[in-house]
């Protein structure tokens, strides 16, 4: 198992000071993150909502690159300009409204310049996934 360069507290303080715009909400919290995987909670709001019902898919994709972000930083530290360069997301079942929406996000492979991971996304209590999601990193030089 990787040792976390991160913990929760310096993730969640890091967060607050150099990404407000994603993290200052209060809506997700990051319930653990251990250099390997993390699970966030991302509470329910009306607003994740679209016509019909269901959890958005923007709402899903935003969650699951933000699980990645956080978990890659638990990995290497705090490397603000690390950035997405593909998510591929695939909605498996509906969203249910009035529940919390979990990622679980894992890595899969760390690299000097690349981070390649999946996240689950899960509605409340169901162990199915909603979306399942594969994502890759790129880690600048430091």
């Amino acid at each position: 198992m990787a040792i976390a360069k991160m913990s929760v507290a310096e993730l969640e303080k890091f967060l607050h000071a150099e990404f407000p715009q994603a993290f200052s909400g209060g809506d997700i919290s990051i319930e653990s993150a251990d250099g390997t995987c993390c699970l966030l909670r991302q509470r329910y709001g009306e607003r994740m909502l679209r016509p019909g019902g269901t959890i958005s898919g923007p709402t899903l994709m935003a969650l699951a690159d933000f699980a990645m972000y956080v978990v890659l930083l638990s990995a290497i530290g705090p490397v603000g300009l690390a950035v997405t360069t593909n998510l591929n997301i695939n909605f498996l079942r509906k969203g249910a409204p009035g529940q919390d929406v979990l990622a679980a996000a894992k890595l899969l492979k760390l690299g000097k310049r690349l981070a390649v991971g999946e996240v689950n996304l899960l509605s409340g209590v169901s162990p199915d996934p909603i979306a399942h999601v594969t994502s890759t990193y790129s880690i600048p030089n430091t």
